[in-house]
């Protein structure tokens, strides 16, 4: 994806959407001190400490992700410890990419498994067509009538099921920055302003639109005009350093600016590797697999900020961000890579 993006953030929130939000994550979103989550010593170190509440977390946790699946095999083949640090990343819930074609049968498995967990899944609709502007991640569907039926599916996949829905990481970002040509720019809107009318008839579905990070676009009124194009008015906030390094004290300042300008949005900021901050000595490709970063602070609605509706793992911690630094393809898992942002976690 492009510099730096993924795989590589509405108006005011309105009565029933809070509610919606609060039913959903059954949890409210401010709390101070103790209560957010968050380790001082850590945060005065520079780095943010994953918590270990994960049994309090209102998010699902997927049983068979790769994280899982990895430390189960050092634990078979006799690396204890490297399985006890892995299980760092898969003791915490963490967003389901949805793959393929066909969305709905894998969103029903696990709407099913997080229904009687009575927790909320965490789901990325990321297919939009030209998406990454034909880089790491390319791909996305092959036509407008595509999506529509595609996020029609991933809906319909939902059903019931408490979900929080993180819409089409980089499609707005990439469109201020210029990769996606400008011919392409008006149905890109109408696409995702139609993916937010759709997910919002699922009746326990919350959904925020991506608007990219503040290393990517620093100057967040380039995005207001975006965003409200694509719907930001009806959707439930928008989502901030998605599959990014930037600090949580970072996301949350640019957050809060952005929201001030569309009236008071609330938002969601992805804290899956950022424990370290971002990479310093990257250049242009410091969103790719850098080396030295770390997990950031455990999902949560406890955010002690009452404008963050959640800190999230939206990027899966493991998954390569694309063939860059020695590694697979985006999205592949990447156990040498899961392991050190583990290690290098605060706490």
């Amino acid at each position: 994806m492009s510099v730096p993006s993924v795989r590589r953030p509405a108006l005011t929130l309105g009565t029933a959407a809070a509610a919606l939000l609060l039913t959903a994550l059954a949890t409210g979103c401010s709390g101070g001190g103790s209560d957010s989550g968050r380790d001082p010593a850590a945060e005065a170190a520079g780095r943010t400490a994953p918590t270990h509440d994960s049994d309090a977390s209102p998010f699902w946790v997927d049983p068979a992700s790769a994280a899982a699946v990895q430390a189960d095999q050092w634990e078979k083949q006799g690396r204890a410890s490297d399985a006890a640090v892995i299980r760092r990343i898969a003791q915490r819930p963490q967003a389901m990419w949805v793959p393929g074609d066909y969305p709905r049968p894998a969103i029903a498995e696990a709407a099913t498994q997080a229904t009687k967990a009575d927790k909320t899944m965490v789901l990325v609709a990321y297919n939009i067509p030209h998406r990454d502007c034909g880089q790491h991640s390319a791909g996305g569907a092959h036509s407008a009538d595509f999506y529509y039926q595609w996020i029609d599916a991933f809906a319909t996949g939902i059903g019931d099921a408490k979900a929080l829905v993180v819409l089409e990481p980089d499609a707005l970002g990439h469109i201020v920055d210029g990769c996606t040509p400008a011919e392409y720019h008006d149905q890109r809107y109408e696409l995702i302003s139609a993916a937010i009318d759709r997910l919002k008839k699922q009746p326990n579905t919350t959904v925020y639109v991506d608007a990219g990070n503040p290393a990517w676009i620093p100057d967040a009124t380039k995005l207001v005009e975006p965003l409200r194009r694509a719907g930001i008015a009806k959707a439930d906030g928008f989502a901030l350093n998605v599959s990014n390094f930037q600090t949580d004290q970072s996301s949350s300042a640019y957050g809060r600016g952005l929201s001030e300008l569309l009236g008071g949005a609330h938002f969601v900021v992805d804290t899956s590797r950022n424990g370290a901050g971002p990479y310093a000595d990257g250049g242009a490709d410091s969103w790719c697999n850098p080396p030295g970063r770390a997990l950031g602070a455990s999902p949560t609605t406890r955010t002690g900020d009452p404008l963050i509706d959640a800190y999230l793992w939206v990027k899966r911690p493991g998954e390569s961000d694309g063939t860059c630094r020695g590694g697979p393809n985006a999205g592949t898992w990447w156990a040498d890579y899961a392991l050190g942002l583990a290690r290098n976690a605060a706490g």
